[in-house]
């Protein structure tokens, strides 16, 4: 039966999944440095590695049961010629930005990471600029030098001396962008043909079986994980991902994509929130104007124009 869309159940719903998001990169820190566990008990830290590979697995495997069994086979149905632009979604989109995404969380902080790959509808916009396909307006312009702004006032570039950040992490985090940007290209088409859960199916299967051949099974097998290394595992792709995926997908059928891309830069607040609370992962104030610069800016790029000109980038997000 359909419902007329309701905004502000849309607006919940997309909130409740950035939270998701929050909440799932500070336990990826907290899994980085041992500092799961309560009353004082430690577990071994997991790489970002084996953290990228199961939540994608474990995200893949339960898409295909429930998917399997509310739709049959009609879900599995997609044209070859198709599969090869889902397998690079899911190697150099989905795999790529996870695993430079939870690199750079480990390698630096939880805020650094999120922001800097909150950049990716800037580096959208300049591509589709430097293609032709899109002629950027003051507007966007605007929003360009403001993210450039809040970058370099979020890796201290100008020697505040607040922060002494790691290389390595903040290029894994501009990666994170880079690919994040990839699949917000590469994306549109597909969707715009496609159910998004089929596109997720093989977008997190691709991924899946990318990593197997990075990390076979039997060196999974070799690294003896725990038990309770396993259960976080688990719990972190529930989190992380198949949790905010259908949140996301339900606040999309009451709002428009603009509006929801707008709402979902809740979830740096709430990552860096979380950090800042469960961690003691705090920013400078430095730091913190970068954040603001960087948050503002994708928001300018969201904005319609004034002729009513499309956004760079519609397309959910992937952390």
């Amino acid at each position: 039966m359909y419902s007329k869309p309701n905004p502000l159940r849309g607006y919940l719903y997309i909130v409740a999944a950035t939270f998701l998001w929050g909440v799932a990169a500070t336990m990826g820190r907290a899994a980085f440095t041992g500092r799961l566990l309560p009353e004082g008990r430690v577990l071994a830290p997991v790489d970002p590695l084996i953290l990228s590979q199961t939540r994608t697995t474990f995200t893949f495997l339960v898409l295909l049961v429930i998917l399997g069994w509310r739709r049959g086979r009609a879900v599995f149905r997609m044209p070859r010629a198709d599969l090869g632009r889902l397998f690079l979604l899911g190697v150099l989109g989905l795999a790529s930005a996870n695993f430079f995404y939870y690199l750079a969380i480990q390698r630096t902080n939880v805020a650094t990471a999120i922001i800097l790959q909150y950049t990716a509808p800037v580096w959208v916009l300049l591509y589709m600029a430097a293609r032709g396909r899109q002629k950027p307006t003051v507007q966007q312009v605007m929003a360009v030098a403001l993210a450039l702004m809040g970058i370099a006032l979020l890796i201290d570039l100008f020697g505040s001396g607040e922060f002494r950040l790691d290389r390595i992490g903040v290029a894994a985090a501009l990666l994170a962008a880079f690919a994040f940007a990839f699949y917000n290209v590469a994306a549109h088409g597909v969707l715009a043909r496609y159910d998004r859960w089929t596109v997720l199916l093989y977008v997190t299967g691709s991924a899946a079986a990318f990593w197997l051949l990075v990390n076979p099974l039997w060196k999974i097998v070799a690294a003896s994980y725990s038990g309770e290394q396993w259960l976080f595992l688990l719990a972190f792709a529930v989190v992380s991902a198949l949790g905010p995926f259908a949140l996301y997908a339900a606040g999309l059928q009451h709002l428009e994509p603009t509006r929801a891309m707008i709402a979902s830069c809740t979830e740096p607040v709430f990552s860096i929130g979380l950090a800042a609370l469960f961690l003691g992962e705090g920013v400078g104030l430095v730091q913190a104007a970068g954040v603001v610069l960087v948050l503002g800016s994708i928001v300018v790029v969201e904005l319609p124009g004034r002729k009513g000109r499309p956004p760079a980038a519609i397309v959910e997000p992937i952390d």
